[in-house]
């Protein structure tokens, strides 16, 4: 495995520092931080997903602003949106399209669905069916849809943000590991601060402010920025590091699912993205440390003593604490 990801990095050091793209992705930042209210670390790793190509997994109580954050970054790079709300009800036909018989023409026509855009924003998809939900695996994972016997690729970019409410909650179906390993990151927005309320209430008195969040970037600067992301050079020491926590999380005691080569892939790829945010041609260890838990806690599975849900994460973030703590940073 690590033979793999060292050949990932290329040889000789060939991309330059760019700080006009860098620069490029504050103001993508600023614009998404004007309706998200004071959230700047979330707003950051959710940039990380986007600009790595991943997708992005959000839980949280309702009413905390999962939704608008999708939105605010569909309109900052200028991307195709749209929003699948998950029902107890939804079918997969309702996500991937299906085809409906023209009485016209005496055939069937292919009508696409809302997955077919460049982001989808998945809203509440643990209030579907484990048969619904499964209708994003191949997606997500292939970047594209099979129906009625027929492969058809998705746009490009194509990012899913989901969001969930904390599986505690009534009306919910768990995710299975196999779809949450397909997440890159995992956020945890939360409540916000009695000033920052406050900011958000007084925002509103004019109008939606999502209506002043304009492009930033185009879908076009998006997809060669994150074809730029792979070029980033990753040190082996750096590579060592990474496995190291992986590693650790494989023989931890509490844990009876460590992190597979999926998740170690989505450390490295998340870690060489947030070097081009900062605008830096190479990784340092920080890319890698403070990427641990949003990428790596909700892959892990805690021994069963521990409750579902909340506790749960909360336990395995706890854990990966101890872990980046016990694996000593290289210089």
């Amino acid at each position: 495995m690590r033979d793999w990801i060292a050949s990932r990095s290329p040889k000789p050091f060939t991309v330059v520092t760019d700080n006009s793209a860098s620069r490029k992705l504050a103001e993508v930042c600023d614009a998404v931080g004007t309706v998200i209210k004071g959230k700047p670390e979330n707003i950051r790793h959710a940039l990380v997903a986007i600009i790595a190509g991943g997708h992005l997994l959000i839980e949280d109580v309702p009413g905390i602003g999962k939704t608008t954050l999708a939105n605010a970054f569909a309109r900052a790079f200028d991307l195709a949106f749209q929003r699948i709300q998950f029902t107890s009800d939804l079918l997969p036909s309702d996500v991937t399209g299906l085809s409906v018989f023209n009485q016209r023409t005496g055939e069937f026509e292919w009508k696409p669905g809302p997955i077919f855009a460049n982001l989808v924003l998945a809203d509440e998809i643990n209030r579907a069916t484990p048969k619904t939900q499964s209708a994003l695996l191949e997606a997500m994972a292939e970047m594209q849809v099979t129906a009625e016997g027929v492969t058809r690729p998705l746009p490009d970019p194509f990012i899913v943000i989901a969001t969930q409410n904390p599986s505690e909650h009534h009306g919910t179906f768990p995710l299975p590991e196999s779809q949450l390993d397909r997440f890159l990151l995992r956020l945890n927005l939360g409540y916000p601060t009695h000033s920052e309320e406050r900011e958000i209430l007084l925002d509103r008195l004019e109008g939606d402010p999502l209506d002043g969040v304009s492009a930033v970037m185009s879908a076009q600067e998006l997809l060669e920025m994150q074809e730029s992301v792979g070029q980033i050079r990753v040190d082996d020491v750096l590579v060592d590091y990474l496995l190291k926590i992986v590693e650790a999380t494989r023989t931890h005691e509490s844990l009876e699912l460590g992190i597979s080569p999926r998740g170690s892939l989505a450390l490295f790829r998340a870690a060489q993205a947030n070097a081009v945010i900062e605008g830096r041609s190479f990784c340092i260890p920080d890319d890698i440390k403070h990427l641990v838990i949003p990428c790596f806690a909700h892959r892990i599975l805690v021994g069963t003593r521990i409750s579902a849900g909340t506790a749960r994460i909360r336990e395995a973030e706890r854990i990966l604490t101890s872990i980046i703590d016990s694996v000593e940073v290289p210089v």
